[in-house]
């Protein structure tokens, strides 16, 4: 049995490594605060949020399937965290039960362990079975789809009376029949645990049977103080049970796999769930994002909102609408705290969640699909730094360059601001000219007019230029509009504004 909820031909797998930005992607993004809304304080939903978003998916197919999926999560929450309650309970009794007989590794203890947990699993079994016949219907992505027939299919009741009827016998205290054979040195061979005969023959025919047995079979009978006796059938025993211990252990192991990786799968999705509830009490509007190749050229969206900022404050956060079709470079540019940063990691993230399978925060989101996904900050200067702050500027360019590959997103924020206007605009002018030669697509945020102008002059049709709106107060109304750079970033307004406030103090 497999789950496939998040690739339709495979399961996914939570030892594939991370992108080698993975800490630089969770830092510049506030990724952790996504993660944890979606755990809602549960470590394992936290690890699960932070692989599937972090790996992502450049086949626009995987991320069409996997939206198809949420999408009957989001219309059967209850469903959903029901069945994941049963895959964790299940492996929660399995685990309690297994170091209870760990110590013990005979046959016998191996079959005992096995019988308890195969005991856990079909019941557990039963419970998703019902919530396939229930509920199958009200689903119609492919992956649940094909999840809620597989069971109804492979889980009929034949096989629960059958799977039942084993362990009822195994559990049993019955006597042992095992067959084998002579060999070499006239040693025991193919020993093999046998079905034994029929329990519920009448006494009478039994009668007749025994009656009528071969006279040559033999019996005997150990001395009860015989220890090396009974040590030796002991052992013959163990070897009898052995083949069917291991066999019931593998398929218990077997089931406890695919309740391994539903849990992973479902917990994705259930994270999702979190996220989804936490953003319509904060009255932030979701959507499916339409995602296209990675060839193409497509930036497009309405009302899009820095989900991670939305998370955190009380206060209703401002959307940002453009429509970068057909750029390859987005220059912004205006205010000091006009939220341009914010912006920028708007974008990450939607990428990010859109590539993963999930909704993002706006109204309204189209782009091409990334082969990667950079972020080039500028970092402030710590006792962990080796060198200055532009020296590890151009060391961190350097890695991200080493990476690259043909259609990237490279999300620079105030980057080789740590030199001089000019040396840090030429900087930056060479390397994104660069980036673009090799079909990447760039969003910059940056306060080196000289940068920005000089693209501007240029007059290229694949740049788009967005300013941070300033009211004639001085006031910030962190929207972003298509214009184009200007010489000053209004640092004198919060100059105003923190040396009046601090004067009000004094006085």
């Amino acid at each position: 049995m497999k789950a496939l909820l998040l690739y339709n031909d495979r399961d996914f797998d939570m030892e594939e490594p991370l992108p080698w930005n993975a800490e630089a992607l969770t830092q510049d993004l506030s990724l952790d605060t996504l993660f944890e809304a979606m755990a809602n304080q549960d470590q394992f939903l936290f690890d699960v949020a932070r692989k599937v978003i972090l790996l992502g998916s450049k086949d626009i197919n995987t991320i069409l399937f996997r939206q198809e999926n949420l999408r009957d999560c989001l219309r059967n929450p209850t469903v959903l965290r029901e069945a994941y309650r049963i895959v964790v309970d299940g492996i929660e009794e399995k685990r309690k039960s297994f170091w209870a007989f760990f110590s013990r590794r005979s046959p016998g203890s191996v079959l005992y362990g096995a019988i308890e947990s195969m005991q856990i699993f079909v019941n557990k079994l039963r419970l998703l079975r019902n919530i396939a016949d229930e509920h199958g219907q009200d689903f119609r992505s492919p992956g649940f789809s094909r999840l809620f027939a597989m069971l109804k299919q492979e889980l009929t009741e034949d096989y629960f009376e059958e799977v039942e009827s084993h362990l009822k016998y195994l559990k049993s205290e019955h006597d042992v029949l095992i067959s084998a054979n002579l060999g070499i040195g006239n040693k025991g061979t193919n020993y093999i645990l046998r079905k034994p005969p029929n329990l519920k023959v009448g006494w009478m025919k039994r009668f007749k049977l025994a009656a009528g047995r071969n006279s040559e079979s033999f019996t005997f009978h150990l001395d009860p103080r015989d220890e090396r006796g009974a040590e030796a059938l002991g052992n013959l025993r163990d070897r009898g049970m052995n083949l069917v211990a291991n066999a019931l252990a593998q398929s218990a192991d077997h089931i406890l796999n695919f309740f391994n990786m539903l849990r992973i799968e479902l917990g994705f999705y259930l994270g999702c769930l979190n996220l989804y509830e936490r953003l319509e009490q904060k009255g932030i509007p979701v959507c499916f994002p339409v995602p296209a190749s990675d060839d193409k050229r497509i930036h497009s969206f309405v009302g899009l909102c820095d989900v991670c900022l939305a998370l955190k404050v009380e206060e209703k956060v401002v959307g940002n609408d453009a429509n970068a079709n057909g750029k390859d470079l987005v220059i912004i540019t205006g205010a000091n705290q006009g939220g341009k940063s914010t912006f920028l990691r708007s974008i990450g993230l939607a990428q990010l969640m859109m590539q993963s399978g999930m909704f993002v925060a706006a109204e309204s989101f189209s782009a091409n699909l990334s082969s990667n996904i950079f972020t080039h900050y500028k970092r402030e200067e710590d006792a962990a730094m080796e060198s200055g702050k532009f020296d590890e500027e151009l060391k961190r360019m350097s890695s991200i360059v080493d990476h690259v590959t043909p259609n990237s997103l490279l999300l620079f924020n105030e980057s080789f601001a740590a030199t001089n206007e000019r040396e840090g605009s030429e900087i930056a002018t060479q390397i994104v000219s660069a980036l673009l030669e090799k079909h990447n697509k760039v969003f910059f945020v940056t306060h080196l007019y000289s940068l920005a102008r000089g693209f501007y002059e240029k007059g290229t049709d694949g740049v788009l230029f967005l300013r941070a709106e300033r009211g004639d107060d001085g006031s910030r109304t962190f929207k972003l509009r298509a214009a184009e750079p200007l010489d000053t970033s209004y640092g004198k307004d919060l100059y105003d504004r923190i040396f009046t406030t601090l004067n009000h103090k004094q006085k």
